[in-house]
């Protein structure tokens, strides 16, 4: 008999798609708010660029990642001067589902800004209002459903990832490991009734 807690991955599942979610949202809106009406090689490739998680195998991006961020990678030695690990570690799960999840706002959010009439915008432009005004009083509200929608599908798509998450953050029980990792640990085991368990909790949790 173990002391395996449900509660542990569940409030880390949470915590973690939450968090991605709040901070893949900011950049999101912002690009696409800038790239909605821009068109031209810049603008595509950026945009291509942006989507690019959304394509890669999660493993892939986990491995980029570490490239990045793990301690021979790139910002590695300026992160540990810093005093910041991210590899094995719960913050680490959250830069992995932020990466992931990112396009998800984005590419939703361009589409609903692009569905903004643009002679509104320009209206209130005419009238004074400088692009930030128009942005949060023209082309958000007319564009939340769009935003909204994204905003939830990265929350699903945050609480189920799998494959960059243990690449960066590993499965370290009651540190980080997720939802999903504690499905496949159970799998593994042949855990069954625990399995179903977990699953049962995530799918609800996603479709809630």
């Amino acid at each position: 008999m173990d002391d395996f807690s449900l509660l542990d991955p569940l409030l880390l599942s949470l915590r973690v798609a939450a968090l991605a979610t709040f901070f893949s949202s900011l950049g999101a809106l912002l690009l696409a708010w800038k790239l909605s009406r821009r068109r031209g090689p810049l603008p595509a490739l950026l945009d291509a660029f942006c989507a690019l998680p959304l394509v890669l195998p999660p493993t892939v991006v986990g491995y980029y990642l570490i490239l990045l961020l793990g301690r021979r990678g790139l910002m590695g030695q300026w992160l540990a001067e810093a005093g910041i690990s991210l590899i094995f570690s719960w913050q680490g799960a959250v830069v992995a589902a932020t990466v992931v999840v990112f396009p998800l706002i984005y590419k939703s959010a361009r589409a609903a800004l692009e569905q903004v009439d643009s002679r509104l915008e320009n209206a209130a432009r005419t009238l004074g209002a400088g692009e930030w005004r128009v942005l949060l009083s023209i082309s958000l509200p007319l564009a939340w459903r769009g935003i909204f929608a994204g905003l939830m599908l990265a929350f699903a798509r945050g609480m189920g990832e799998f494959g960059a998450t243990l690449m960066l953050a590993g499965n370290i029980p009651g540190r980080t490991q997720t939802l999903a990792l504690a499905i496949y640990d159970a799998f593994q085991a042949g855990n069954d009734a625990r399995a179903t368990l977990l699953v049962l909790v995530t799918s609800g949790l996603c479709m809630g």
